[in-house]
């Protein structure tokens, strides 16, 4: 924060770096579709340089530039009515550097792992996709997130606790189901034997 010797009004610089993956990941979240979420994330940048004097609290940059982008969203929703959401993130992370340190089974396993948490948070209504990446990934307080989707503080709670529970079920569904597969085999194998 800088202030004008002139002028007794706050002048407050943003660094941007520190939230634009944040700022992304929730717009993929919200349009479902690369373009428009560099396209939301590029308009939120522009918009919080304009009100940045508007800034009440430093402290609390991160929940007002997600409030931008939801509102820059919901306004777009509401202006066309048929949007029809989609997502297709590359999350499979051909672009990033392999540690030489790291297992490459342990590398691949890991991998695996993320799309398959990345792939049951996708099946879950907005609603919950919204709660669980704010809280897990975004780490937002339940009352930012509160502020940010203008609920009160106990509907956030109730759903996260559905969303974590949902997925959870999800989860429990993808990992069941190969290991399942695979002892029946070992069973059709030993038989045969």
């Amino acid at each position: 924060m800088r202030y004008r010797p002139d002028h007794r009004q706050q002048r407050q610089r943003l660094d941007f770096s520190e939230y634009l993956d944040g700022l992304y990941g929730y717009a993929m979240v919200l349009s479902r579709n690369r373009a428009e979420a560099e396209d939301l994330v590029q308009e939120t940048c522009l918009r919080s340089l304009r009100a940045i004097d508007g800034l009440r609290e430093q402290n609390n940059v991160k929940g007002w530039l997600f409030t931008i982008l939801r509102n820059i969203w919901l306004n777009q929703v509401r202006r066309t009515r048929s949007v029809q959401i989609k997502l297709g993130a590359d999350t499979n992370g051909a672009g990033d550097p392999a540690d030489a340190a790291q297992d490459p089974h342990a590398v691949y396993a890991s991998g695996v792992e993320q799309e398959r948490v990345q792939a049951a948070i996708q099946r879950l209504p907005l609603a919950f996709r919204e709660v669980i990446l704010l809280r897990e990934y975004e780490e937002l307080s339940y009352q930012e997130i509160a502020a940010l989707l203008n609920l009160p503080h106990g509907t956030v709670m109730s759903r996260l606790a559905r969303a974590r529970s949902k997925l959870r079920d999800l989860l429990s569904d993808v990992l069941i189901s190969p290991r399942v597969e695979q002892d029946e085999v070992s069973r059709t194998n030993g038989t045969a034997a």
